[in-house]
């Protein structure tokens, strides 16, 4: 949080949460259109596949909204693995108490006070010792439990700014109506800002662009785009350099494109290359830190494969050996790999899309993690 001293990391190359400004890569301008947004009242949607930097864009955010204002409240949540509108209610007044909890007493004491109807239960968490908080709603009370935090949040007095992580999981809520009551709550709430974030673009899209959905044209859109490679080259070799070391400039072009530059398979990638040594000259420096990752990943890659279809799994990996696929179903693609009826394969597609596993992008369908990609061609 701002205003505490920032520690000294061993491994500069953060790919796990965020650890502050010093470890964090540009995205300045990007980082000055949410704050100006939020500051003037405007509702953000941003939108960006997984591992490009889009929940370390937010935490940065904050970060700097904070070290300006020590009293804003900032308030991250990841809907992902909410499955109803009780899941995510629970999940948000747990979010909010919790962030009460990090803050002064007495504003802790006011939050848990407006929260004790639903008897929040508090206790140490094992591993790091924070207080963890669990609440239990009523499903019949969900939607006034709902309305009520965002009233209480607006009726603190201090600036609030939400971020609401995988927004398009809403969508996917078994309850009809979901995008319309949470519009209907957030178009009145004055006083808190949000930004609606999600991996899935054309859910996204579909959500805020559409004239006939609840969100329509009520926020301001933002995509985000992978780090520029000249910059990123920089950020990364000054902390080879600052431990008298090198980072050869070639090395970094090819891991850059092999990943397009997606921010969290190129920090994994060079956490461990600076683990390694101090200099980085040679292509097979680069493949073993990638082959660490892929093969760390291998058990949970296998056991992932136990529970697809053979169709399913055929289709996965037909896909990570050709790398991008413009028309999974043609006869030529399905020919040349040796795959099922061409309506087994749309089966099978549909179902790896919606399971992330498969991402359609503007050139084709390509496997959404990069290093499942990479374990599939290896087998």
């Amino acid at each position: 949080m701002a205003g505490k001293k920032q520690k000294q990391l061993d491994n500069p190359f953060v790919f796990q949460g965020y650890e502050g400004p010093e470890y964090f890569c540009d995205r300045v301008k990007e980082t000055e259109n949410l704050i100006s947004a939020l500051k003037n009242g405007r509702n953000i949607t941003l939108i960006s596949p997984r591992k490009i930097g889009k929940t370390g864009l937010i935490n940065h955010t904050f970060y700097q909204i904070k070290a300006e204002n020590k009293d804003a409240i900032c308030i991250y949540v990841d809907i992902f693995s909410t499955k109803n509108l009780q899941e995510f209610v629970e999940l948000l007044c747990k979010t909010v108490i919790e962030d009460a909890l990090e803050r002064e007493k007495s504003f802790a004491n006011k939050v848990l006070d407006f929260f004790k109807g639903l008897r929040p239960t508090i206790s140490p968490d094992l591993m790091t010792g924070m207080p963890t908080v669990s609440v239990s709603v009523v499903p019949a009370q969900a939607e006034y439990t709902l309305k009520s935090v965002f009233s209480h949040l607006n009726g603190l007095g201090k600036p609030v700014y939400m971020a609401i992580d995988e927004f398009q999981q809403i969508t996917e809520y078994p309850e009809t109506g979901t995008e319309a009551l949470l519009r209907s709550y957030i178009q009145f709430i004055h006083h808190v800002n949000f930004i609606f974030s999600g991996s899935k673009k054309h859910l996204m899209e579909e959500m805020f662009c559409a004239p006939n959905r609840p969100f329509y044209q009520s926020t301001q859109l933002m995509n985000l785009e992978p780090l520029q490679e000249d910059v990123y080259y920089d950020f990364a070799s000054k902390f080879f350099e600052a431990k008298k070391g090198s980072f050869s400039q070639q090395v970094f072009h090819d891991i850059y494109q092999r990943f397009d530059g997606y921010t969290w398979y190129l920090q994994a990638i060079l956490n461990r290359l600076y683990e390694q040594g101090k200099k980085v000259e040679t292509d097979k420096q680069a493949v073993d830190a990638i082959l660490f990752h892929v093969n760390a990943l291998a058990p949970h890659y296998q056991m992932l494969a136990s529970f697809l279809t053979d169709n399913q799994f055929s289709l996965l990996k037909a896909i990570a050996r050709a790398e991008l696929v413009e028309q999974p179903l043609s006869n030529e693609f399905i020919k040349r790999y040796e795959l099922p009826s061409t309506s087994s394969v749309k089966s099978a597609l549909s179902v790896l899309v919606d399971k992330d596993l498969v991402y359609q992008t503007s050139k084709g369908y390509i496997i959404y993690d990069r290093f499942l990609g990479l374990w599939l061609k290896r087998l």
